[in-house]
């Protein structure tokens, strides 16, 4: 029975109906359907799955079971609701890096009317972008939008233990006792939580600069971490996931879609084989470097401006990232202590 009331049936698929669907078919073999949907950033693989259990998604009308497959041509209906997969089978595992300024909410559509991070982002025909978790509104720096949800999931799932470094620009007393508690462990109302890395990076005083690495994507955990030792967070940007770097030439407000073998390598990291892509539509590829160009006038003048006055930062006024050589003859870095066998839940 589906949530409509109405009865479904679990016969097998009908095929395509049109010689443009079957032709397409036999060049596409099919996917298991829990795949295709991760990978249209409908949900996590254990989500789908559970949906399909229940009976909430259907394939050219009939309820779908776990060994379900997804051919070009099907349709796919999620609680009597059609899904649109177009470009899904063809579609090139993209991704793009974003620097986000301040005041932007990470959501597509704001009822408050903010604006959002998806409104910079290049438009695209038959895909979507999608975020690789968020940051707050009044965080900066480094955002990942792919065009695989499947991606995107893994990413974002603390079993694949993908890490995230953030600069934090601090107010308030900072003790070598209070940085050993943060890497260590400190409870918060959500549980235990603590910096993987922790390294002194700059500042005087009350207002000192850090760089603070996380293993997991909870909300606002950074700022909540240092605030459970009663220090305000005055600045919070980040600056690393996983082996992507932000790049100083990408100024806020701006975006750069990284190269093939980037991404194969960020896929690799989570289990994902690297994507047999077709190549770009030209049409499509034309529009996108247009789009991209857009960018180059405004950056140029900002690296001419960089050059003339050295000593000055941009808008955002983050340390630049250091190497590990540096950070060692400034401070000791604060790191985790091994845990015991036994692991705390």
């Amino acid at each position: 029975m589906s949530r409509q009331g109405k009865p479904v049936s679990r016969a097998p698929r009908s095929t395509p109906q049109n010689p443009a669907q079957a032709s397409q078919s036999q060049r596409q073999p099919p996917e298991r359907l829990q795949k295709v949907l991760a990978r249209a950033g409908l949900g996590s693989r254990r989500e789908l799955e559970a949906l399909i259990e229940a009976g909430r998604i259907a394939i050219n009308g009939v309820a779908a079971d776990l060994g379900a497959k997804l051919a070009p041509g099907d349709t796919v209906e999620i609680d009597g609701k059609p899904v649109s997969l177009d470009g899904i089978f063809e579609s090139e595992r993209r991704v793009l890096i974003y620097n986000k300024p301040e005041g932007e909410v990470t959501t597509r559509q704001d009822p408050e009317g903010r604006p959002t991070v998806f409104d910079r982002l290049p438009k695209l025909k038959s895909q979507r972008w999608i975020s690789v978790g968020r940051l707050d509104i009044n965080t900066t720096g480094l955002l990942l939008f792919t065009t695989d949800g499947e991606l995107a999931n893994r990413l974002m799932h603390p079993s694949h233990q993908v890490d995230r470094e953030y600069a934090v620009r601090v107010f308030g007393e900072v003790d070598e006792a209070m940085q050993q508690r943060l890497v260590e462990g400190v409870l918060l109302d959500d549980g235990m939580a603590a910096f993987s890395d922790l390294a002194p990076a700059g500042g005087s005083g009350l207002n000192r600069w850090f760089h603070v690495t996380l293993l997991e994507g909870r909300n606002r955990e950074v700022r909540r971490l240092w605030e459970s030792q009663g220090v305000k967070v005055s600045r919070l940007k980040r600056v690393r996931f996983g082996p992507i770097l932000l790049p100083s030439r990408v100024s806020l407000g701006r975006w750069e879609e990284l190269d093939q073998k980037t991404v194969d390598g960020l896929s690799a990291q989570v289990g994902l084989e690297p994507k047999a892509l077709p190549v770009k539509a030209p049409d499509e590829k034309a529009r996108f470097e247009r789009q991209k160009s857009k960018a180059a006038p405004a950056a140029k003048a900002r690296a001419s401006a960089r050059r003339k006055k050295p000593d000055e930062r941009d808008s955002d006024d983050a340390p630049r990232r250091v190497s590990r050589d540096q950070l060692a003859t400034k401070a000791p870095r604060k790191r985790r202590a091994p845990k015991p066998s036994r692991r705390q839940s």
